[in-house]
């Protein structure tokens, strides 16, 4: 029998990869990364005001590198047997687009807009105007459009941003025709109809963070959107009803991609999702199974049949949606704004006398001081975490907020900022990294807790991502903290592959999305057993955890 392969694009927020996928048993054949150059150098972003912007010409380089580097030395064969291709990306990232579904970034005169730029998952600039969405659900006497959404809308999301926008920027309100996500957007380009009004939506997308469900016809209805700003008036005629779910075909490559790729054009091309809702089918996802996609943040997933939880509603979450992660499940969505990004700040935080002084001693020869530079950004965190291993865990009366992004869940708030109290001239670096990591592992367990308290249950978790698969030290105090086993997927590339396992249903190389994960997926390389003992501790200090919370959040601080 010939073996079939697709391929598995994989849009993160530093980079993009695309993997060639063996469908009958999920072997990685071949696999490319491309590192964004305009977002590497810092262009139209500005941490200091949470704003983070990414151009699509990023997004187009991206695409054409990776998919020819991860075919570059496969055998024709392979090549002319590529059935499928789906694309996974960060979310909520949409940009303002013309009539014809060109990014306005695209366009003469618009080249160096941030405002006419794809707006990044973790860009915070619209607080007011995720603030101004929740007071008008609540408010308005009509339906609350964020009851699907867990009840409280982020500045992370579709129309917090899309109103920021339109507000910021004159030129991009005049120009702007309609808007686009990202996760639809390359299928659409691939495909050859970028039409704002006849591209596939993505369901993930829409339901999750854009209000959208079928309760609703659609959208928030016109007469809601134009009381939170006449800004939008007219907008949602220029959107979308209908939404798609991963399984579906959007269509065949165009001739032009596929002599641009070096692929057959009777490629068939899936509808887009989110890069944790994907990366959760490569994790191997199963009802009741809580996937935790741990990286920079964190996504957790849950699904659940519809015919068991029914029109239950979890508070604070980021949305329930039917079909966002497998179709015909319902999915349900939370995280943490951020996770490993706090490790990094620490790190960076420690490593201001290497970049800022040692830097710049002339007495030691470049060479050296780019060696002294390079080794020791590539070791601190690995000795942080070594060295706090070590310590007890009542050792640690230092106890930390995880809230340096913000909060995503449970109750989204990112005005809040994070914290580290009990400090004394006896905290060294290795104590208030272990609290930062005690910080993260409690924020985790607010999510788990949450579920639980509004009746959606976790029988297994399981973790994906780059901190899940390289820092055993984090992992061990999730698990005792959350006090469950964690199992450690297998693939360090579970969104590719997530989409790999798409793309094979659209191909209809697998029925469905079960079937594919069970020929395609990879298992477990790990499992972390929870200390009893240190969870009876972590469950005190858990405690004082919350009341930190509560005191921050209360003061406004």
């Amino acid at each position: 029998m010939t073996r079939k392969y697709v391929i598995g694009i994989d849009y993160g927020t530093d980079s993009v990869r695309s993997v060639v996928v063996d469908t009958t048993d999920g072997k990685i054949v071949g696999t490319s990364v491309f590192e964004y150059p305009r977002w590497k150098q810092g262009l139209f972003c500005d941490p200091a005001i949470n704003q983070f912007r990414q151009h699509p010409l990023d997004y187009l380089e991206g695409l054409e590198r990776s998919v020819k580097g991860a075919l570059s030395g496969l055998s024709s064969d392979i090549v002319s047997n590529i059935s499928g291709i789906s694309v996974d990306t960060t979310g909520s990232t949409p940009v303002a687009v013309d009539k014809d579904g060109v990014p306005l970034s695209l366009k003469a005169g618009f080249e160096c807009n941030p405002d006419a730029m794809f707006v990044l998952w973790k860009d915070h600039t619209a607080l007011r105007e995720a603030a101004e969405i929740n007071e008008l659900a609540r408010s308005w006497g009509g339906i609350d459009f964020t009851k699907y959404e867990g009840g409280i809308y982020s500045s992370e999301w579709f129309w917090a941003k899309i109103l920021h926008v339109l507000r910021q920027s004159p030129e991009v309100r005049k120009s702007g025709w309609s808007w686009v996500e990202h996760c639809d957007w390359i299928p659409a380009l691939l495909t050859g109809n970028t039409n704002p009004l006849e591209l596939k939506r993505s369901r993930c997308a829409a339901g999750h963070k854009a209000m959208w469900h079928k309760d609703f016809n659609g959208l928030p209805d016109q007469e809601f959107l134009t009381r939170l700003d006449p800004l939008l008036s007219g907008l949602r005629e220029k959107l979308y009803t209908e939404t798609y779910t991963c399984d579906t075909e959007v269509g065949t490559l165009t001739p032009e991609w596929a002599a641009t790729l070096g692929l057959p054009v009777t490629v068939k091309v899936g509808a887009g999702s989110f890069d944790a809702h994907l990366g959760a089918i490569g994790g191997g996802i199963k009802p009741y199974h809580l996937i935790k996609v741990m990286g920079t943040s964190t996504c957790d997933m849950l699904i659940a049949p519809m015919s068991e939880v029914g029109e239950k509603l979890v508070a604070g979450i980021c949305g329930q949606v039917d079909g966002s992660i497998v179709p015909g499940m319902l999915g349900l969505e939370a995280g943490q704004s951020a996770f490993g990004d706090i490790y990094a700040w620490f790190s960076r935080l420690l490593m201001w006398p290497v970049t800022e002084i040692i830097s710049v001693m002339n007495w030691i020869d470049i060479k050296t001081r780019e060696r002294i530079r390079e080794e020791s950004a590539e070791k601190i965190i690995a000795e942080l975490s070594r060295q706090a291993g070590s310590l007890a865990v009542e050792e640690t009366a230092v106890i930390a907020l995880d809230w340096l992004n913000g909060r995503r869940t449970p109750d989204a708030n990112q005005e809040l900022k994070g914290a580290i109290t009990g400090l004394s001239l006896g905290s060294d670096a290795p104590k208030i990294f272990k609290a930062l990591v005690e910080a993260t592992a409690f924020g985790s367990k607010m999510i788990n807790d949450r579920f639980i308290s509004e009746g959606m249950r976790i029988d297994a978790v399981i973790a994906i991502g780059g901190v899940a698969k390289k820092n055993p030290f984090v992992m061990q105090i999730v698990a005792d903290v959350l006090n469950v086993p964690i199992r450690v997927a297998s693939s360090d590339q579970t969104c590719a592959l997530g989409s790999a396992m798409a793309a094979a249903v659209v191909a209809g190389v697998h029925k469905d999305i079960p079937a594919a994960q069970m020929a395609m997926g990879g298992g477990y390389e790990k499992e972390y057993q929870p200390d009893p003992v240190r969870a009876a501790k972590y469950e005190i200090l858990f405690r004082k955890y919350k009341e930190l919370g509560n005191f921050i959040e209360k003061s406004k601080m």
